[in-house]
């Protein structure tokens, strides 16, 4: 086995630019176990045309289009800056406005500004949610819980643990229910997720900082060849996810 071609062949995958929140460079190179619930078929139980809708975290705005919500009645927040400058790109052009967050605390909406509030995989403070929310007003958020892809962060870093333990449903669902909530669906669980290759797990791994600190090509090298070994033998390497969903009613 050529060692420095392989360590190339990674390193050209760690370099590959990410835009929004697509994952299309992984195409039927991952693949995952469904989740019992669908998201967007959720939202569009409670979503009314007329409702003021903000997306929170919304990535490049990729899948808030997907619903076909009247632009002049939504609204995103998104942190990070190349995906802020992309949203300004493509969003604010279609009459959605676009807002820039740095803190969950602080929120740039005044009180009781929308009647739904969605979130995918963002954090969140539930009292800043709750304070711009209208009475009535729905709260939906999906959630990665705090166990995500642990097997894959300890298979690839030594010492790792957990940045945010306490994400789970359980402790979110006490956490919106004292502030005033009535929840109407909450569920989690915790689905497979198989990579093909492990160039694709090094693109993964890269872009989600967060379960991967300090990760790089160089230093977990000896790791992602063991990876590799096992992807031959057995066709993948199987992580597993954590994930919950909460559906909420302002109670104000």
């Amino acid at each position: 086995m050529d060692y420095d071609k392989l360590k190339e062949l990674w390193r050209e995958e760690e370099r590959n630019a990410f835009k929004g929140w697509d994952f299309s460079h992984l195409k039927n190179r991952w693949y995952d176990e469904k989740l019992p619930w669908d998201y967007k078929e959720i939202l569009k139980e409670y979503l009314k045309s007329n409702h003021k809708l903000l997306d929170m975290g919304t990535g490049g705005g990729e899948f808030l289009l997907t619903l076909n919500h009247p632009y002049r009645n939504v609204s995103v927040t998104e942190m990070w800056e190349p995906n802020v400058k992309l949203c300004k790109e493509k969003l604010e052009p279609l009459g959605i406005e676009v807002k820039q967050v740095f803190d969950d605390k602080e929120l740039p909406f005044e009180n009781d500004t929308f009647d739904m509030i969605i979130n995918r995989h963002e954090s969140f403070n539930v009292e800043e949610v709750k304070r711009i929310l209208k009475p009535d007003g729905i709260f939906i958020t999906q959630q990665v819980g705090g166990k995500n892809n642990e097997t894959l962060s300890k298979a690839l870093l030594k010492d790792f643990s957990s940045s945010f333990p306490e994400n789970t449903l359980d402790t979110r669902l006490k956490e919106v229910e004292k502030n005033g909530f009535e929840t109407f669906y909450a569920q989690e669980f915790f689905p497979f997720l198989r990579f093909k290759d492990v160039g694709a797990i090094v693109y993964f791994a890269k872009i989600i900082e967060w379960e991967f600190p300090n990760f790089s090509v160089d230093s977990c090298f000896k790791e992602l060849c063991e990876l590799n070994e096992e992807i031959k033998a057995k066709g993948y390497f199987e992580s597993i996810e954590h994930r919950f969903i909460i559906v909420c009613r302002n109670r104000k």
